[in-house]
């Protein structure tokens, strides 16, 4: 009997770390930047999610930038938006006297980050603020069509901006949802049929029959809502193509900052 309990205990213990395991958070690196952006103080002058400046009392635009609309006045590519957080400015900016004189003029300022926290914090920052401003985006007309209709259909309110984010969801499987870019998405999704079936009806059929997917898909709070009745002829391929791009090598050298940064 006492054999029969070690084995039992043994049992228990393994099925616990494989578990443990499983349901590992793999959180794509814009949603590690947004947890980053709201922990450092962030939004504190760049708003909510980074989507509303505050007012800036002596500069001539009056507001700290937004994360989707203002960000390309500052910095065009990763490297720059990388050097923003590093330095506190890119170098283009530093060497005009004009902006140095507006920047002066302000009471709210950029801090430079450097020492404060390590590069990879910083690229994912970076993936954020891009993510946000909808950097990069695809050059294909499907693919395109398909983030377009994402955003009407509001995949993006629990996805996030280009279905790049993992928001916060209790009692699911991971406490989080899923984004299209991420590690686990092929966990939830293995191919374009699946994809469908998400869309069109709310679960694969796959998670459907599986008694602990069922489980925490019904105790989430949020929950994948049936498309069916809302989709218009071409929307599930178009939304595929972009998620199949946004997964794509292409997609993700254009999104994240060079792996090694020169600093000054």
């Amino acid at each position: 009997m006492r054999w029969i309990a070690v084995v039992l205990l043994c049992l228990v213990v393994i099925a616990s770390v494989a578990v443990a395991v499983m349901r590992r958070p793999q959180l794509p690196a814009a949603e590690r930047g947004r947890r980053l952006a709201e922990q450092t103080g962030c939004f504190g002058c760049h708003g909510a999610g980074g989507l509303r400046g505050a007012n800036n009392s002596g500069r001539t635009d009056k507001t700290v930038p937004n994360f989707a609309d203002d960000v390309m006045m500052y910095a065009k590519t990763p490297e720059e938006i990388h050097e923003w957080i590093h330095n506190g400015v890119t170098k283009k900016k530093a060497a005009s006297v004009t902006w140095r004189n507006d920047r002066d003029r302000g009471v709210l300022r950029m801090p430079a980050f450097k020492g404060r926290m390590n590069e990879r914090d910083m690229d994912d920052l970076v993936a954020y603020v891009m993510a946000t401003s909808g950097m990069p985006e695809p050059e294909d007309s499907i693919a395109a069509r398909g983030l377009q209709r994402a955003d009407e259909l509001g995949c993006v309110g629990c996805h996030g901006p280009g279905g790049r984010l993992a928001r916060t969801n209790p009692r699911s499987w991971k406490g989080y949802v899923p984004s299209w870019d991420g590690a686990d998405f092929p966990d939830v999704v293995r191919d374009s049929s699946e994809f469908r079936q998400w869309v069109e009806d709310g679960v694969s059929r796959r998670f459907d029959k599986n008694p602990l997917a069922s489980f925490f898909l019904r105790r989430a709070v949020l929950k994948m809502p049936a498309y069916e009745k809302h989709l218009e002829a071409g929307d599930v391929p178009a939304l595929w193509t972009y998620v199949t791009w946004l997964r794509s090598e292409a997609s993700l050298k254009t999104a994240m900052p060079m792996e090694a940064h020169h600093h000054e």
